[in-house]
């Protein structure tokens, strides 16, 4: 009964306080027309409080997200259809649907009069401006009798999951070279012969194959030198996203993390769509979306997802103890890193085979940073140990587009390829 009671509008618990005063009057007045007027007024709002709460819910409603995945920065739309079950009228009814804080404004609607045995659409649009799993909902309905003396919240619809995937930018182009710039898919070359940049090579034994011996190692170390038996091994571009809280710089949308995402996002669909196989691994070296190179119409999604939900580490140094890419060629994109990481991460990398990398200046994503010059320095610093050992690195900062960082890495790596090649 009290809880019926607390759904009294103020209309409604005016109306009942007015018919408790009558009464009061017409017992001292001894008046019996007003107290039949005043038990009316009273019962009223107490009739149509028990009726509201004792009926089931009289509407129905759905939702749907379109599109369910969306790209941050990117609109969306989110429709509502609402109708009337039971045959009784049903007043106004007041709709208000959660929405994160990062979607937009929370919408609300009035519905006058809701029809019956007729759908009523509701739309209302969304602009994510940071990735992540969003929770939309729920959707909630203050439900009002006709004559506007009480009402009711009621849950219509729950939760729904909207997944707002990093940015994807254009890319146009890929390295040059052997693996994803020659032409073939990259699924399986050769460690050496042929011309290859990286010949393994032994001294030459008895028995060998003079066909097999190696000139340009022999003239170098003044002995005879043979390749050793060709050995294939597995082709495709890995791609290494670090993700270290402590490797970036910046908050929101405007982070250079989230710069890093979309990169990452960008160039592993780009190089898949060109035909090439591709994985992305994480500062660990441990895959984050390892999709098979065999093809795969989800494989957007797949990779998208995962890095919608990807979170910051909070490893505070970068530490693979292991070749990262397993003898892939490497695209790596990299934040604020030591120079003790950058020995380590070159060192289990073998030679000859392309190392490229992207290396944020984090410092400039964040304004206000003290001692802006010496981050600054420690980032060429990074820079230069990885170019001397013979990696294509490019610095990017926040003002810079990703087509023009991916266009500087392809030139990188035409350059630092023929250079390999003058050095054997």
């Amino acid at each position: 009964m009290f809880r019926s009671l607390s759904g009294l509008t103020t209309r409604g618990r005016c109306l009942l306080a007015a018919g408790v005063a009558a009464a009061v009057c017409a017992v001292v007045l001894n008046e019996r027309d007003l107290l039949r007027v005043a038990v009316f007024v009273i019962a009223l709002p107490l009739l149509v409080a028990l009726f509201i709460a004792a009926s089931r819910v009289r509407i129905g409603a759905s939702r749907k997200l379109l599109p369910e995945r969306v790209s941050a920065g990117s609109a969306g739309e989110v429709e509502l259809a609402l109708w009337r079950d039971g045959k009784l009228p049903a007043g106004e009814v007041l709709l208000e649907d959660g929405v994160p804080y990062a979607l937009g404004s929370r919408p609300r609607f009035v519905v006058e009069r809701l029809p019956h045995g007729r759908v009523i659409a509701l739309r209302y649009p969304i602009q994510p401006m940071m990735r992540g799993i969003q929770q939309v909902g729920p959707l909630r309905a203050t439900l009002t009798d006709p004559f506007g003396l009480c009402e009711f919240d009621r849950e219509l619809i729950a939760h729904s999951r909207l997944v707002v995937v990093p940015k994807v930018v254009s890319l146009w182009g890929l390295p040059s070279g052997a693996g994803i710039g020659a032409g073939d898919d990259g699924s399986v070359r050769l460690r050496a012969g042929q011309g290859e940049t990286d010949v393994v090579v032994r001294q030459y034994r008895q028995g060998d194959d003079l066909r097999k011996v190696h000139w340009r190692s022999t003239a170098r170390r003044d002995e005879i030198m043979v390749r050793v038996e060709e050995r294939p091994w597995r082709g495709g571009t890995t791609v290494l996203l670090d993700h270290r809280a402590a490797a970036h710089h910046g908050t929101g949308p405007a982070a250079s993390l989230e710069w890093a995402i979309s990169f990452a996002a960008s160039v592993c669909l780009h190089v898949r769509r060109a035909g090439h196989r591709v994985r992305l691994v994480t500062e660990h070296g441990k895959p984050l979306a390892d999709v098979p190179g065999d093809g795969g119409e989800g494989y957007d999604n797949v990779l998208l997802d995962a890095l919608a939900a990807l979170q910051p580490a909070h490893q505070r140094d970068l530490t693979t103890g292991h070749d990262p890419a397993e003898g892939q060629e490497l695209i790596a994109i990299l934040g604020t890193v030591s120079n003790q990481a950058v020995t380590e991460l070159a060192l289990f990398r073998p030679r000859g085979i392309r190392s490229l990398a992207v290396l944020l200046d984090t410092p400039a994503w964040s304004g206000g940073v003290s001692a802006p010059e010496h981050r600054a320095a420690a980032t060429e610093e990074s820079a230069a140990l990885l170019r001397a050992a013979g990696w294509g690195v490019v610095v990017a900062g926040p003002n810079t587009s990703m087509p023009q960082v991916w266009a500087d890495l392809c030139r990188t790596a035409a350059g630092r390829g023929s250079l390999i090649g003058g050095a054997l």
